[in-house]
């Protein structure tokens, strides 16, 4: 099974997805399942996962409806206060629906050391219990942060948004490759090879930009804890579907057929429980 395990769906509006600003007009309508199906289909793809992009129970309300009536959405991410006074009542209560894989807030767009606030980590700590994963949406600039955060949940699967969003376009950065490298000790953390494209300075890139960033994340996490994720649609930014999948599809080409379909979609599966 392939799976592409992040990508969006939204009803725009610009007080729901107030991070969808001026530079980003393409982004400005709705990006519904029938969207994206035929694109899936094109690329032989056979689901996807459906994350949140806003801090709204509505929305993650929204992305269960759609799982539950297109079964090519194998599962959702989606988001709760977890600082919440009421995040266990919460959490049972939204883990009811099958369709609930995973949490995840935007915390790249929080101050510094929330991560490691009590209450955050205390909503992080009733995850497990529910059988439910935490994906990690944060910049390069706090990995550090994120190691510190998974290290008091070893139980807990974690998985890393976008490789952590390294500037692509200035090559190599030895702290970011440091710190993957430390997070990967972790073995309960797995990480998401996407949305790199829109990392790269004004969305100009070439394939050989990523592969030593690619090539880092697999040294690191191995071939069980990796996955393929497009950010759809968040990647039209820099390019269209099939040019974002490529670059994975180049770059595993010559990994066994068993490590690319761990790649490919085993790894999700077997992260998200499908």
């Amino acid at each position: 099974m392939t799976i592409d395990s992040h990508q969006h769906f939204w009803k725009y509006d610009a007080k729901t997805y107030p991070w969808i600003d001026g530079t980003k007009e393409i982004l400005k309508k709705d990006f519904l399942p029938d969207n994206l199906k035929p694109v899936l289909k094109k690329n032989d793809i056979d689901g996807c996962i459906a994350v949140q992009a806003s801090h709204s129970i509505h929305e993650t309300e929204f992305l269960l409806y759609l799982a539950e009536n297109y079964d090519f959405i194998k599962g959702v991410v989606g988001w709760l206060d977890l600082r919440s006074e009421t995040i266990e009542d919460d959490l049972k209560n939204l883990s009811k629906n099958p369709h609930l894989k995973g949490i995840r807030h935007i915390v790249q767009a929080e101050a510094k050391d929330f991560m490691l606030c009590p209450d955050f980590q205390f909503g992080i700590s009733k995850l497990h219990q529910f059988g439910l994963t935490y994906d990690i949406l944060i910049d390069h600039t706090q990995l550090e942060e994120a190691i510190q955060m998974v290290e008091q949940f070893p139980e807990q699967k974690f998985v890393l948004d976008h490789i952590a969003k390294p500037e692509i376009s200035k090559g190599i950065d030895e702290k970011w490759r440091t710190n993957i490298e430390n997070l990967a000790k972790n073995p309960n953390v797995y990480c998401k090879i996407s949305g790199m494209v829109t990392e790269t300075k004004n969305n100009d890139w070439k394939h050989a930009n990523f592969n030593p960033f690619i090539e880092t994340v697999v040294s690191a996490f191995g071939y069980d804890r990796i996955m393929y994720g497009s950010d759809w649609p968040v990647s039209l930014l820099a390019c269209s579907y099939k040019e974002q999948f490529t670059i994975l599809e180049n770059y595993s080409s010559n990994f066994s057929a068993e490590n690319r379909a761990k790649l490919m979609g085993l790894n999700a599966v077997k992260f998200y429980n499908l």
